[in-house]
Order: C-alpha cells, then sequence, then structure tokens
C-alpha cells in the first residue's frame, strides 16, 4: 500500500514535472499547492533529492527541480526510495526478503508464492512507468488517447 509519504512525493513531483524548463519551485509553494505539510515535504524532498531525483539550489532563483527529465525517472524508483519494497509481503520482496517465523517452506508456501506474483505485476507497471506518463495519467504502452477512449466508454 502506498503510504501518505509516498503519496506526497509523488504529488510534489507532479508539480515539479509541470514546471517549465530550468523553473525551480520553493518547498512552501508545492506544499500549499498539494496541502501538503510543509515539514513532512521537507523530509520527502530530501530524500527524492538523495536519491537523485531531485536537486535543489539556494538563494535568489532557488528551489527544487527534477534532476533529469520526467521521461527518465521511474515511479517503481520513486515508490521505492520513499516507501521501500514493492512487495506486500517481505517474503516476496527482492530487495528486502525476510522469512516468515511461521513459514517451514518458503519455497512452497502458496501466500509467498502468490504475493510474489503481485510483487512481479506491480513491478512491471511502475518500472516501467515514467513520470512523464504519471504526470499524463497514463501507464507504459497506453496512448492518452486509447485512454480518454476508454474512460469515455466506461462512464456512466
Amino acid at each position: 500500500m502506498l503510504t501518505k509519504k509516498g503519496k506526497y512525493g509523488l504529488k510534489a513531483l507532479v508539480d515539479l514535472a509541470r514546471l517549465a524548463p530550468g523553473e525551480t519551485a520553493f518547498i512552501n509553494d508545492i506544499a500549499s499547492r498539494n496541502n501538503i505539510p510543509k515539514k513532512f515535504l521537507d523530509t520527502i524532498l530530501l530524500e527524492l533529492r538523495n536519491a537523485g531525483v531531485l536537486r535543489s539550489k539556494k538563494g535568489p532563483g532557488g528551489g527544487y527541480s527534477l534532476s533529469r527529465p520526467a521521461s527518465d525517472i521511474r515511479i517503481g524508483h520513486v515508490i521505492r526510495t520513499l516507501d521501500g519494497p514493492l512487495a506486500p509481503i517481505r517474503c516476496a520482496s527482492r530487495t528486502a526478503y525476510e522469512a516468515c517465523d511461521d513459514c517451514a517452506d518458503p519455497e512452497r508456501c502458496h501466500v509467498r508464492r502468490s504475493m510474489t506474483e503481485v510483487r512481479d505485476a506491480i513491478a512491471a507497471i511502475l518500472d516501467n512507468m515514467t513520470l512523464e506518463q504519471f504526470v499524463a495519467g497514463g501507464g507504459p504502452g497506453i496512448e492518452i488517447e486509447e485512454q480518454e477512449n476508454y474512460r469515455a466508454s466506461n462512464i456512466g
């Protein structure tokens, strides 16, 4: 499940992705526009900067901006940076695997196998979705026109 930290981080990245190239935004403005507590956003943006997703500049004309084009930032990387592994349970994680205390045979465990499939499906989507696609409201391989047609045909 996406935490508030992950949700706020994504909202802030969408805000920054909408800036003109070379433009920066102050943390107070991002927080205000997105209804995010400033102190919490400070921590989130620092983590994203440390992970190489953002850059910051001090002084006049300072603020935060994306460190690279939105088309080069993967949503899976952002969520792992802020929330940790994508797997719904630790024993299904590739990056933070922990065996369960109550499981005698993890390789034959039906819960683990099913949750591994869930992890793989989530990762397949989020690791292929760019911030640019996320901002546009689309996933990998889905064109905006196709999404609009889908939404129009499924409303009402």
